[in-house]
């Protein structure tokens, strides 16, 4: 098989599938990894694709975000049941960490349990929080617009000094090799803080969010449990705990 031809098989399985590995590569274009890296190499030089160690992704993935309103309209129906399905592990008496995010956002509508203590960087979380009548507090630290999260030095010192029972995190991108990342460095930065210092951790993300890096990896895979709409690829039960949720 020629470069070429080898160049737009690659290009029309990341355009499929967002994100895949050297290995994945390998098997369905029946080549060595070694050329399969060279090859990702000079697509990456070429400005057509985003290498990572492991792999690639496409091109424009991970280098913007939309906004918490635009988001918040996008995957209603499966983020809605995630976020039902999270709200049932709240225990009494636990002290939680809610993430930023659309889906933990939409978290804090099914949350019952009023012994609970809460925890976020979230604005619109904090105010839904205190409108329902629970026992709520919102980190200090500078406010990001595009997704409303309270991020930075400030936010990172008030959860180091917190141990949470439970977190719910919020992700961009869930990939086998590349964890569970964000565009943001600094919002990364608060995700990792909140999930080093809690017992368990949830990442909340419906299918849409597999098979995707983004810029900043924020935690390996086995670190987190997954609450998710559909698994689209068994391999990631292999690497954490995944809950699907019936639609």
């Amino acid at each position: 098989m020629l470069n070429q031809e080898r160049y737009e098989l690659i290009l029309d399985l990341i355009n499929e599938r967002n994100t895949v590995t050297v290995a994945e590569l390998s098997k369905e274009l029946d080549t060595s990894e070694s050329t399969i890296r060279r090859d990702l190499t000079a697509l990456d030089r070429l400005g057509k694709i985003r290498k990572f160690f492991g792999g690639a992704t496409k091109l424009n993935e991970g280098f913007s975000e939309d906004k918490f309103t635009v988001k918040e309209s996008q995957m209603h129906e499966e983020k809605t049941e995630i976020a039902k399905y999270a709200a049932t592990l709240i225990n009494d008496n636990d002290f939680v960490y809610i993430d930023a995010g659309t889906t933990t956002s939409r978290l804090v509508d099914f949350i019952t349990n009023k012994t609970a203590t809460y925890v976020t960087n979230g604005i619109t979380h904090g105010r839904k929080l205190i409108h329902r009548g629970l026992n709520a507090y919102i980190i200090g630290g500078r406010i990001k617009p595009t997704t409303e999260a309270i991020i930075g030095a400030e936010g990172i010192a008030n959860l180091k000094n917190l141990n949470f029972s439970k977190a719910f995190i919020g992700a961009n991108g869930i990939d086998l090799q590349a964890g569970f990342s964000t565009p943001d460095i600094e919002e990364a930065l608060i995700k990792q803080t909140a999930i080093e210092k809690s017992y368990t951790s949830f990442v909340l993300a419906d299918n849409s969010k597999f098979r995707r890096v983004f810029p900043v990896t924020f935690s390996n895979l086995v670190k987190c449990c997954i609450i998710t709409d559909s698994l689209p690829d068994k391999k990631f039960n292999k690497e954490t705990i995944v809950k699907e949720v019936s639609i």
